[in-house]
């Protein structure tokens, strides 16, 4: 498939897709989220691919959602002249590029580096496995933007971490590193910058040379427990709740420019990162 966003790379049974848009750590606007969604899915009957590496091009794996564009602007502008079921799925675009993710039937490796903001973290929640550097900053900053913490990301980050420690991370809005994300289970290594490569790469070629009808058996069972993170999940309804919150001041304000653009120094404009450069 032709994509405008991802960049894509085959070696042997291993699939390697690429966020490239570089120069703006690769902020997720409508485009991105819909090539993820069609190349995971696309997954389903690609029965050559048995891993799939999801990766970031530049200084970071992905800023979260893009503030200057921010996924589904289009449709849910008010202009737009859509109606309340076309907004409803523009506003759902993130969690159908995360449950692409999630719902692939090969094995799914996110190689994290750089920064994790926001979607950037759900899309990472969303792979079987999380490699990331030792230095990489996550955050989900989403309620100190006015908003709640939408795409599925919620239910995963309870599924894996538990609810007390979620609830720090939802509310308080802290920034971490890799180290204290693999004390908490967020992700499985935190390694060297410089061994990331190295390590991604081994855990590919071991699970491509596993026994491919098990990996695949195991991965379908694993993924039917991890369905009961959805029991009395409000998922479903999470492009409601960012509908609604977006129309608060703060929300607003947030994605209808960007930090950067309002001066804050050091910062990028509209993708979800103070402070970094």
């Amino acid at each position: 498939m032709s994509t405008t966003r991802l960049e894509v790379e085959r070696e042997g049974a291993i699939l390697r897709v690429w966020l490239n848009r570089p120069e703006r750590r690769n902020a997720l606007d409508t485009t991105a989220l819909d090539e993820i969604a069609a190349l995971y899915e696309s997954l389903q009957r690609d029965f050559a691919t048995r891993v799939v590496v999801l990766g970031g091009r530049g200084v970071s794996f992905c800023a979260g959602a893009d503030r200057r564009d921010p996924p589904g602007r289009e449709v849910l502008r008010a202009e737009s002249g859509a109606s309340d079921r076309q907004r409803r799925h523009a506003a759902q675009v993130g969690l159908r590029a995360c449950r692409a993710i999630e719902d692939a039937e090969v094995v799914t490796i996110a190689r994290v580096h750089g920064h994790a903001i926001g979607g950037g973290v759900a899309l990472a929640l969303a792979c079987d496995f999380r490699i990331a550097a030792e230095d990489t900053v996550f955050q989900v900053p989403e309620v100190d933007l006015g908003l709640p913490l939408t795409w599925g990301a919620t239910a995963r980050l309870v599924h894996e971490l538990g609810a007390a420690r979620v609830r720090d991370l939802i509310l308080l809005c802290d920034r971490f590193d890799a180290r204290q994300a693999a004390t908490w289970g967020a992700v499985h290594r935190a390694v060297p910058a410089a061994q990331l490569d190295a390590t991604v790469d081994a855990w590919a070629q071991r699970l491509a040379a596993k026994p491919e009808i098990a990996v695949h058996m195991a991965k379908c069972q694993l993924r039917a427990h991890a369905l009961l993170a959805r029991l009395g999940d409000v998922t479903e309804f999470d492009g409601d709740l960012l509908q609604t919150a977006s129309r608060g001041e703060r929300g607003r304000s947030s994605f209808a420019t960007g930090v950067g653009e309002r001066g804050r120094s050091g910062s990028v404009p509209g993708c979800g990162l103070e402070g970094h450069t």
